[in-house]
């Protein structure tokens, strides 16, 4: 794959597509390419997040207490690293061979920073997040009552 093929499959991420054109430029150019087998692990719970991984090819199994998901071509793993050093709250397993792409914290902060309106587009997406999010339990709560 190209960067061009990269900056695409980082535009079909939601967090990454309110960044525009050169900060996917700047996040495909940095990110590191990793490649994975059948039952290797991309991390473990509990370990140090650094990185955001962005799914190029292959599935990965994500499971965190008794919930699991698959992730595959276009899903983004650990995207609260990005913003914030906290640890795994599960693991990541490749189910077959799979790519991904790193995206250390520092990246994206340096891109973040050398572009402040990119900035504040993320941060009005996670507050719009946050409060359908909010809407959300507000109203699975009333249903409970």
């Amino acid at each position: 794959m190209s960067i061009e093929d990269d900056i695409g499959l980082l535009a079909q991420v939601p967090t990454f597509r309110v960044l525009g054109g050169e900060p996917l430029r700047m996040l495909a150019i940095g990110a590191e390419l990793r490649t994975f087998a059948a039952g290797d692990v991309l991390f473990q719970a509990g370990e140090a997040a650094d990185a955001g991984y962005v799914v190029r090819s292959g599935s990965l199994r994500i499971t965190s207490g008794r919930h699991e998901t698959i992730a595959g071509p276009g899903a983004l793993i650990g995207e609260l690293a990005l913003v914030v050093g906290t640890p795994r709250p599960g693991a990541a397993v490749a189910l077959d061979r799979a790519e991904v792409l790193r995206i250390a914290r520092s990246l994206f902060q340096r891109v973040l920073e050398s572009d402040p309106e990119a900035a504040r587009r993320l941060r009005d997406e996670f507050m719009v997040r946050s409060s359908q999010a909010i809407s959300d339990l507000t109203l699975v709560g009333g249903r409970l009552l």
